[in-house]
């Protein structure tokens, strides 16, 4: 890297934080906007890099007073708050990992949750408590549930579970993903991880430089690895300040990235297409953004958008899976504008795709690994509790991916598909699987078969094909679902039907389940429960 320390030659999370806040004190870290401090009753300005320091050794001391240390995991369920960054710098510098809590979650996918990863204790928003305390309890695991500025009690007995490895590999945090034949798979993340995401962003250059003291703007959710890998750990690395919002809100959207004084921007495909859709203005391009930095912009859009703002948008892959490690982004000059090209492979970074017979072929999936001596650097470090998992997911020595994807002769990368069975609503990953299984527990259903349907500002819709007990109402079975899991999972259509397609196992015909989705939606014969698609308040 230029001009910046490499984060890989520290240990942990928070040695890179405090190499930073001793490097830069009087720099801003974190920023707050006024909307958001206004939504979340917290105070608005910024968090310089030394007064966080000195929030992060309190915080920490804290914790050590009351027995948490190596091998332990606290769960967070903070929102976008910047407290959250700072808990887990707190908790890093004691050898404690954190599992972020999506709150969004509900009861059946919170009682999973807590029962697989089994927290020491649970740091939550007061008003969630209580759902988490009966969570747990349902789980059979009885962490304690604490607000923020609680004084931690004592972690819960047996706590340490962790797996072996000691500093740059020790696990820093749990991350859940969406698993495709059956529940989320919890992917642990070590220091390394971190740390070598902050160096490649910092290293990327191109259209995406990153400056030193780089300001940056997300409205991602931190509990994903985009904003806690990627932006979080870009801005220690550059000794920059980030700015996390609530949420994306289109109409405030520019007035925060001025306010925010923004150079950079990370973004999802939905986002440029809402913020297309207003009417121009003279302020279009009174900013001070240089790049913006996210995936699946719409191709007619991209060229559009790009003059109409006045600034380049890097479109890039990763994984939770992959981390850093296997990034792979369009920030080059002679990027595709408008092609869904998420640029070529660097050196670092090996990438082969096959088709379903295994054999090499220009379109197929794609599988990659780390060049050198460690095919495995930079990516997660396994699925936790499950290590067939994890022996699939690296057979052969490759990790598989799951996309689709085609090679053009000059090595550029274009995203056709995905060949897990997920779908890709504004930025989440939905497992059908986990649909399915939710909905089976109503009971009138007799059975579920979830499948991906167009949308054209989310990309996917959830659409639910229903054998059913007569008389079954959807709407009643929407706000039902709303109960059990998180808002953006449930149908947004629902189509009763008399049976599903089914293989000779009686397993769901997956291609024709797509299909039949496909014909019902088009022939208007699915019930449209998008409407009901809304966010879950404590």
């Amino acid at each position: 890297m230029t001009g910046f320390a490499r984060l890989c030659d520290l240990v942990s999370v928070h040695d890179a934080f405090a190499q930073t806040a001793a490097r830069c004190p009087d720099r801003p870290m974190l920023n707050v906007q006024p909307g958001t401090a206004e939504i979340y009753g917290i105070a608005p300005g910024e968090i310089t890099y030394a007064a966080a320091a000195g929030e992060i050794d309190a915080l920490s001391e804290g914790f050590a007073a009351a027995g948490y240390g190596v091998g332990m995991r606290v769960a967070l369920l903070l929102e976008n708050r910047p407290s959250y960054f700072l808990i887990w710098l707190a908790l890093n510098r004691l050898g404690v990992s954190v599992v972020p809590i999506n709150p969004d979650l509900r009861a059946a996918e919170l009682e999973y949750l807590i029962g697989h990863a089994e927290p020491a204790l649970i740091l939550a928003l007061p008003a969630r408590a209580e759902g988490l305390r009966a969570a747990a309890a349902t789980a059979g695991i009885a962490p304690p549930v604490i607000a923020p500025g609680d004084a931690p009690p004592s972690p819960r007995d047996g706590a340490a579970i962790a797996g072996p490895e000691t500093g740059q590999a020790a696990e820093a945090a749990l991350l859940y993903t969406s698993g495709t034949t059956g529940q989320p798979k919890g992917c642990v993340l070590s220091n390394t991880y971190f740390l070598y995401a902050g160096d490649w962003y910092a290293a990327l250059g191109g259209i995406g430089r990153l400056e030193d003291g780089a300001r940056m703007i997300t409205p991602l959710p931190v509990f994903h690895m985009n904003a806690m890998a990627c932006s979080f750990m870009a801005m220690i690395a550059v000794g920059g300040c980030l700015t996390v919002l609530d949420r994306f809100h289109p109409s405030s959207w520019w007035d925060d990235v001025r306010a925010a004084r923004a150079t950079c921007l990370h973004y999802l495909g939905v986002m440029p297409s809402m913020l297309m859709g207003a009417a121009e203005s003279p302020a279009d391009r009174a900013h001070a953004v240089r790049f913006g930095f996210g995936a699946g912009v719409d191709p007619k859009l991209q060229a559009g958008f790009e003059a109409r703002f006045g600034f380049e948008l890097v479109e890039a892959w990763a994984m939770t899976e992959t981390g850093s490690g296997a990034a792979i982004s369009a920030h080059t000059a002679d990027r595709l504008v408008g092609a869904a090209c998420f640029g070529r492979a660097p050196p670092q970074v090996e990438t082969r795709l096959i088709d379903d017979a295994g054999h090499q072929a220009d379109q197929g999936e794609l599988l990659v690994r780390r060049a050198g001596p460690d095919p495995r650097f930079g990516f997660f470090t396994r699925y936790f509790k499950n290590p067939q998992a994890t022996d699939e997911a690296w057979e052969g020595g490759w990790f598989h991916t799951g996309d689709i994807v085609r090679r053009d002769a000059d090595g550029n990368l274009f995203f056709v598909d995905r060949k897990k069975n997920v779908i890709r609503r504004s930025g989440e990953n939905i497992a059908a699987v986990e649909v399915e299984s939710v909905l089976m527990r109503h009971p009138s259903v007799r059975a579920a078969g979830v499948a991906p349907v167009p949308d054209a500002i989310r990309g996917d819709e959830v659409f639910a094909c229903l054998v059913a007990d007569p008389g079954l109402d959807a709407q009643v079975l929407a706000d039902w679902a709303l109960t059990q899991m998180a808002y953006y999972k449930i149908p947004g259509y629902v189509a009763f039907v008399d049976a599903l397609p089914l293989t000779a196992t009686q397993k769901i015909q997956r291609g024709a389940l797509k299909t039949l989705a496909a014909k019902l939606f088009a022939e208007g014969r699915a019930i449209d429960l998008r409407d009901r698609k809304r966010r879950q308040v404590a």
